[in-house]
């Protein structure tokens, strides 16, 4: 059996900032700079100089006192924050988060500030900053109010913040723009953006390098927004059948990218496979061929396939891509020095100009079955969204199929409870055998039922097996709890009881009643919710200034209900509340989703009443 030794931290709080892949990791590090012959089990701050200098993370005022694991631990985190953070282990996202050596791409930034200007220029409170000049800092400075990125959010998911919820005056002031921030990093978590490393104050800031990072990730979700085949069936011709299409269906975006660029290369007879966004597509020639395959009606002179020079020949295919009205952003030279942000972005441009997919209905017939009924794919989302929020090492791109495995669910729970996994019992991926997979899922029902989860008559083969209901089912009952327990961690005494759902209703009532408006819900199930006007009362109560009732419909009609919960949603993400709720799951009063909104608020304002307190 596959071994994974687990690492207990004695502060939750510190537990929670790290995977189990990660503290095995430092450890490692920690007992190798110790050195062979030490016997206890702390070294002096002034030896972690050497050692983060490899890292290459910057060591400032180091001192000669004694240092335990969790002591480095926290010098570790302060040392990551001063230098831009973790990188995610996401591949989808790792470029993009990869910020420890501060370094700037003056290719990448031009061409988001590119981007930037394509789709934000006509905006009214923008215009007056547009367009920005990629050869200066002006980016970073317009970030710093927290509405450029707010707006580009809702470019790359049309709707993710009701911008009646973000601060439009002409001079904002520190607590409007810190609200912006806030609004920002909440929302891009709630579109798959990993910002487990980016804080408000960063943002504040303006740091190029963190900024930059978040900009990318949003891009790449816009232009990689497609690229799957709920949004474009036709992918299906990339396979032959129905286990094929589950296959196709597990992968990340990029990847089914270059599964589509590989096709296309074969229809025109190019003979390697291309399996990067970098070295494979430096000479262009995969470039080259398949534009010839898509747009053939605008080659000039063979748009390069003949051009010995490589700056040449990258020129030739970007003026092939101009004809055929493909926005790009990238230069021949981002292409020769295979940059894979710029040259992913650039395939993503031109796949969704045109792919080159048959559109007849008829292929597509068996899809039918792997299609999600609306309330599972809207669960499906929160889940995966939320899961991917908590800063595991894997990024989940399809939730019933990359839970499969049990791996991913043992780190969720070992986020919600440190220390509860046997990670020595635990088989690390990749795993071929599917015994092995088995053992994994066993551990995540076993540790279910401690618990108390409802699992009756469900083993660990069905998590194996996919079974869209129970994972669903076990997701819910995990969700509730790292929620419950988060609130139940803030109680000055441990030892008080469980925190339940009454609670969380009581406390909710309490909130609204004391701030002497007359809403009251019977139960999160209550269809009165579809008004929205009780939890926007309840935003009111815990912060009076944070509801503008000017913009609040009496919610009388749908069309009212769904203004006021759109509102609600972004309002309490600039509150501060992390949440992965739609507004349709507000006017059909989703009584999980209720139950989570108003736990989000509830442990927002409690953790300021006790930080308030302190």
């Amino acid at each position: 059996m596959a071994g994974f030794v687990g690492i207990l931290v004695s502060d939750p709080w510190l537990q929670s900032q790290f995977t189990q892949v990660e503290l095995r990791s430092l450890k490692s590090k920690f007992l190798a700079m110790r050195g062979p012959g030490s016997n206890g089990s702390a070294i002096m701050v002034r030896d972690l100089a050497a050692e983060m200098s490899r890292l290459k993370i910057a060591s400032d005022d180091l001192a000669d006192i004694h240092v335990d694991f969790e002591a480095f631990l926290r010098a570790y985190l302060k040392m990551q924050k001063n230098s831009g953070g973790r990188s995610s282990s996401s591949d989808f996202l790792k470029e993009a988060t990869t910020t420890l050596l501060h370094t700037i791409s003056k290719s990448e930034k031009a061409s988001y500030v590119a981007h930037i200007n394509n789709y934000l220029e006509g905006d009214e409170f923008l215009k007056k900053d547009m367009p920005i000049k990629s050869v200066t800092d002006d980016l970073f400075e317009i970030s710093k109010e927290g509405v450029l990125l707010c707006k580009l959010i809702n470019v790359a998911v049309p709707g993710t913040i009701d911008e009646r919820a973000i601060n439009t005056k002409p001079m904002l002031n520190p607590w409007e723009k810190n609200e912006n921030h806030t609004l920002c990093l909440n929302s891009a978590k709630a579109i798959g953006c990993t910002v487990v490393n980016i804080g408000t104050q960063d943002l504040a800031e303006g740091r190029p390098h963190l900024v930059l990072g978040l900009i990318s990730q949003i891009i790449k979700i816009q232009l990689l927004a497609d690229v799957n085949l709920k949004k474009t069936p036709q992918l299906v011709e990339l396979v032959g059948d129905t286990s094929d299409v589950e296959e196709l269906m597990s992968l990340p975006p990029e990847k089914i990218l270059l599964r589509w660029m590989n096709f296309q290369l074969m229809k025109g007879g190019f003979k390697r496979t291309i399996t990067n966004f970098s070295s494979d597509v430096k000479d262009s020639e995969a470039y080259a061929c398949l534009l010839k395959v898509l747009a053939p009606e605008y080659i000039i002179n063979h748009s390069g396939m003949n051009v010995k020079d490589l700056l040449e020949r990258a020129q030739l295919v970007l003026e092939h891509a101009d004809r055929m009205g493909c926005k790009r952003y990238l230069t021949p030279k981002d292409i020769v020095d295979g940059l894979p942000n710029l040259n992913l972005a650039f395939v993503a441009h031109i796949f969704q100009k045109r792919n080159g997919l048959s559109s007849q209905k008829k292929q597509f017939s068996f899809l039918d079955a792997t299609q999600d009924d609306t309330q599972v794919s809207r669960e499906e989302r929160a889940f995966r969204l939320w899961m991917n929020s908590l800063g595991i090492s894997t990024y989940i791109n399809n939730l019933f199929e990359d839970l499969r495995d049990g791996w991913v669910l043992l780190e969720t729970i070992d986020k919600s409870s440190p220390g509860i996994v046997s990670w020595k019992f635990a088989n690390k991926p990749p795993i071929r055998m599917p015994f092995r997979k088995v053992e994994n899922c066993n551990q995540v029902v076993k540790i279910g039922k401690q618990l108390k989860f409802s699992l009756v008559n469900v083993a660990g083969n069905d998590i194996v097996q996919g079974n869209k209901k129970l994972i669903l089912a076990f997701l819910w009952q995990l969700m509730r709890y790292n929620i419950l327990q988060l609130l139940k961690n803030l109680k000055s005494n441990s030892y008080e009881k469980e925190i339940t759902d009454v609670d969380i209703l009581n406390w909710a009532n309490n909130k609204v009643k004391d701030s002497g408006r007359q809403s009251h819900m019977e139960s999160f199930k209550d269809k009165s919710l579809s008004s929205g006007i009780f939890f926007l009362e309840l935003l009111s109560a815990v912060d009076a200034r944070v509801v503008n009732w000017s913009l609040v419909t009496k919610g009388e009609n749908e069309e009212e209900q769904k203004m006021n919960a759109s509102y609600i949603i972004s309002v309490a993400r600039k509150l501060g509340c992390s949440i992965f709720l739609l507004p349709e799951d507000i006017l059909e009063v989703n009584q999980k989703m209720m139950l989570t909104l108003a736990a989000s608020i509830m442990y927002w304002h409690s953790k300021n009443h006790r930080l308030a307190n302190a």
